[in-house]
This record gives C-alpha cells, sequence and structure tokens, in this order.
C-alpha cells in the first residue's frame, strides 16, 4: 500500500491552508498513494491559541470537513485530515473549548472515523510555554479503521497526534488489537522535535512491530513559531523509509505487508507481551 505523509508550514489564513492542503493531497494522488496524511492544525497556525473558536466546525459539518471530503473523493484518495477544531459540548459554566480532531475520509468521500486527541501538551523552559489544556478539551478514547487496499490486505490503522507519541500504552492499545499501521499528524515545536521526534517515532514502530506515518508542520510560521518538521514514515523494523526536513512537500512510501509479516515472524516480540 503506498501511503504519503504531507508537510506544510501553515499560516493565519484559513483559506490559504485549505488551498494548500488541496494542492498536496493532488500531489499525493498524482503519486499513486491511496492513504495521504495531513499534519496536525493544517487548517490553521494562528496568532494566538484561541484563533482555534474562531474556526470550530460542529462535527459533519462545515467548510473545512467539506474540503477534506471533497479532496478525498475527487481525487480518490483515503484522506486523513491531521487535526481541525470541531465543537465540544461543555457546561456553561467552563471555558470554551474545543476538540483536536482527526477525522478520516474515505474516497468516496464519507467520514469514516474520528479521533479527537487524548493527551494535551504542556511545556514551559522559562522562556517558551505551552499549554493546550486552555482551549482544548481532551478526547476519551482511541480510535481506529480498517482499510482495504489494493494490495489485497485490510490495513487496519491507529490513530493518534503529536503528544501522544510519547504515551507508548496509547499505540500498545493499538497493537492489542490488531494495528498494523499507527499514524501520527504532528506539530511537534522545533525545541522538542529536534531531540525527541525520530527517536519517539521510531520506538513506537519498533515496539509494535508496525509501520509509523507520521506528518508534520515544518518552518517558521506566520506567527513567528518554528516547528521541528521531518514529516517521515517509519517501517516495523525502525527503518526510516522516507522523511522532509522542512517546507511543504509529500513524502510517498510503499507499505510492504509481507515486510511486516516478516519482522514480526523472526521476532515475535507482541506474542511474548506479559503485562
Amino acid at each position: 500500500m503506498r501511503v504519503a505523509v504531507l508537510q506544510m508550514v501553515s499560516g493565519t489564513d484559513l483559506d490559504a491552508n485549505l488551498a494548500q492542503a488541496r494542492a498536496l493531497l493532488h500531489l499525493a494522488a498524482q503519486e499513486g498513494v491511496e492513504l495521504a496524511v495531513l499534519p496536525e492544525y493544517f487548517c490553521l497556525m494562528g496568532h494566538h491559541d484561541t484563533d482555534k473558536l474562531a474556526i470550530q466546525e460542529p462535527f459533519g459539518v462545515g467548510v473545512i470537513q467539506q474540503c477534506l471530503s471533497d479532496a478525498a473523493h475527487e481525487f480518490g484518495l483515503w484522506v486523513v485530515g491531521g487535526t481541525l477544531p470541531l465543537s465540544a459540548e461543555l457546561a456553561q459554566s467552563q471555558p470554551a473549548r474545543v476538540f483536536n480532531s482527526s477525522l478520516v475520509f474515505s474516497p468516496t468521500g464519507e467520514s469514516v472515523a474520528r479521533y479527537d486527541k487524548m493527551h494535551l501538551f504542556r511545556f514551559d523552559s522559562g522562556t517558551e510555554r505551552y499549554d493546550e489544556s486552555l482551549v482544548l478539551a481532551a478526547g476519551q478514547q482511541p480510535a481506529m479503521f480498517d482499510l482495504d487496499s489494493h494490495d489485497g490486505h485490510t490495513w487496519r490503522i491507529g490513530l493518534s497526534v503529536c503528544y501522544d507519541l510519547r504515551f507508548a500504552e496509547l499505540y500498545r492499545h493499538y497493537a492489542r488489537a490488531g494495528a498494523h499501521l499507527l499514524l501520527v499528524p504532528s506539530a511537534f515545536t522545533y525545541t522538542t522535535g529536534q531531540d525527541h521526534w525520530e527517536v519517539l517515532l521510531r520506538a513506537r514502530a519498533i515496539e509494535n512491530l508496525s509501520f509509523v506515518a507520521a506528518a508534520a508542520q515544518g518552518g517558521v510560521h506566520e506567527n513567528l513559531s518554528r516547528t521541528w518538521g521531518h514529516a517521515m514514515v517509519v517501517d516495523p523494523w525502525g527503518k526510516i523509509l522516507g522523511q522532509l526536513a522542512e517546507g511543504a512537500g509529500v513524502v510517498s512510501v510503499d507499505l510492504s505487508w509481507d515486510q511486516m509479516i516478516q519482522c514480526r515472524s523472526r521476532l515475535p516480540a507482541l506474542e511474548h507481551r506479559i503485562l
């Protein structure tokens, strides 16, 4: 199965971001891709975290979701819409929040899976601070979907987002449920990414003997934040099959079912779990 991870340097203009996402999806389709993954916050990297609230959509309706659905249908792709802000129904006494949601669209344009980011990033180096919980509501459960590939196999695919990557138990849950491919659309900061991004992705692949596909934001954004980039695909043995260091682009890679089975056969670690 041929997959693509897309890298963007999203800005503050929703329409411009959607246009670039569509162009990259079109390019992926031209490269023979079946499954294309957009990065976290592909639709907006605003000046303020609260800018997400202004473009939030109810699940199932909105220009962002329509753009993803139309692209999937027109280009004949499975599309994973990185993340977009979906409205959260909270008590009136609670501050406004949105879910940071990853939606999957089939080649018919149908929305077939939704994952709300469960782990919310917080970081404070003294000069660089982030706290997603100020604007985001945390998701409550993992999500997977099955993709019947042109290669004759049904790939089970586990969904995650960015900071989730640090929580190995989520990916072990997917491995127990039979996942073959783990998706990690992200917007890793430059500070944390340069030290942790690659090693975490390769670790999740190795320990679960699964492919990992990680789309990314990669560059200096209009809001002057800098993301690490290095969108990549990793095989079940921990080898990087393709990556893009910085800037917008498409990384397309063929995933071999036989290679995954071979890795799991020669090192059956998933069968040796005790806990």
